[in-house]
């Protein structure tokens, strides 16, 4: 999975603030007097204040996860918080229980820590602080098994062969879309496609929330496998998989998440 943050390398919410500039009185006997030959000059000429540092990437850490967990399962275990990405970490092909759960601002972090040892199932989860280049070195590792020869790997090359020889009807299901995601943010996604808003349906899970899925209509079949070159882009802070549909399935998912 692909993702990007805009936040200060190494952050993890535990830094320390800078330091504020101290002022002193020019009249402090420490410094002598106003009429002192020595003056202390608490702006002197070509000093450049320094900018404030980034915010920490308000990343966490999840261990403990069900091995059959989802996207919506941890949105659901941080419900109210802005979740921007959810990475399950796998080793030897295999899920971990481990996950990276990238949130929308770093005070999050804090609420999100709250949640440690609740349950999600019958799993007890613990929560952690985490940090970006761990986060960016799980990527690099999902990456990496994906172009070795795992079986995960395979199942992975697979499954896109699937792809590529699977018939269009005009219809692509959208998967790992943010969950803050729009039709206006999908059209954007399309801008070189044809389309309204009433062709793309936006799938909800039975909680009425989005569950990062979603179904476009294309004006036609060509459209439709045109559009399949946008397999693995991103939108906003996610990527993107498509994959042919039919309208059949389409309805089912619309009828699921009423």
């Amino acid at each position: 999975m692909f993702y990007r943050g805009k936040y200060a390398d190494g952050g993890d919410g535990r830094e320390m603030a800078p330091k504020r500039q101290r002022t002193v009185d020019p009249g402090c006997s420490f410094y002598g007097s106003p009429s002192s030959s020595f003056m202390y000059n608490p702006a002197p000429y070509g000093y450049v204040s320094q900018p404030p540092l980034p915010p920490p990437f308000p990343v966490v850490r999840l261990r403990g996860l069900p091995f059959d967990c989802t996207e919506a399962d941890v949105a659901e275990f941080f419900h109210g918080l802005d979740i921007v990405d959810v990475l399950f970490v796998h080793k030897g092909g295999k899920f971990s229980g481990e996950a990276f759960c990238v949130l929308g601002y770093p005070l999050q972090v804090d609420y999100a820590l709250q949640r440690n040892r609740q349950n999600i199932g019958r799993r007890y989860v613990e929560v952690f602080r985490s940090k970006r280049q761990d986060y960016y070195k799980a990527i690099a590792n999902e990456v990496s098994d994906e172009r070795g020869g795992s079986p995960r790997a395979s199942r992975a090359k697979s499954y896109d062969e699937g792809k590529d020889s699977a018939e269009h009807t005009g219809v692509l299901r959208l998967r790992g879309l943010p969950f803050s995601a729009t039709k206006d943010d999908i059209m954007d996604f399309f801008k070189d496609f044809v389309m309204s808003e009433d062709s793309i349906h936006i799938i909800m899970n039975l909680e009425g929330r989005p569950s990062g899925e979603a179904y476009v209509e294309f004006e036609n079949a060509d459209e439709s496998k045109a559009a399949m070159a946008k397999d693995r882009m991103t939108l906003g802070n996610r990527y993107i998989e498509l994959f042919p549909s039919s309208h059949s399935e389409m309805e089912d998912a619309i009828s699921r998440g009423r």
